[in-house]
């Protein structure tokens, strides 16, 4: 009698939030996420790098506010009614929250419809992407959470 393998048919998926920054949305590993709060008053912390806004108390937690936009190198935040801060939570790092102009949606895509192919580990690092994600017509830069966090002992 042959022993015959079942192919699975479970198709490996991660589960993003889109947010939007500018014209242009990111998705954000739900694993990194620890709570998305409303936009509040950000304590200016004095010599920090320019893309720090400062900090934020979450529940007597000091939480570190950092923009992505600035960043990325883009214009500096619009903060409006939908503007968020998304806290991320990385075991050796502890918390840090980035502002976003809009959280959108909660998607889930199968690693099959994730691209890689044009972003390398070096560009990673200096694009904070590690992926295209096609959601229906819709394409999403997935954000390199590390690239993110590692950057802020570097500079």
């Amino acid at each position: 009698m042959a022993d015959y393998k079942i192919e699975s048919q479970e198709v490996e998926t991660k589960q993003y939030i889109v947010v939007q920054i500018g014209n242009e949305k990111y998705g954000i590993d739900i694993r990194y996420i620890d709570n998305i709060v409303r936009m509040q008053k950000i304590t200016r912390v004095p010599k920090a790098q320019s893309y720090f806004k400062g900090v934020i108390n979450l529940r007597g937690e000091i939480v570190p506010v950092m923009s992505i936009r600035k960043k990325m190198g883009l214009e500096d935040d619009v903060i409006t009614d939908a503007s968020r801060i998304i806290i991320l939570k990385v075991e050796e790092k502890g918390s840090l929250g980035v502002v976003v102009d809009q959280v959108r949606e909660v998607i889930t895509l199968n690693i099959a419809e994730i691209d890689k192919s044009g972003v390398s580990a070096k560009n990673a690092k200096d694009t904070f992407i590690n992926g295209i994600g096609k959601n229906g017509e819709e394409l999403i830069s997935l954000f390199e959470i590390s690239a993110i966090l590692e950057e802020r002992e570097m500079n």
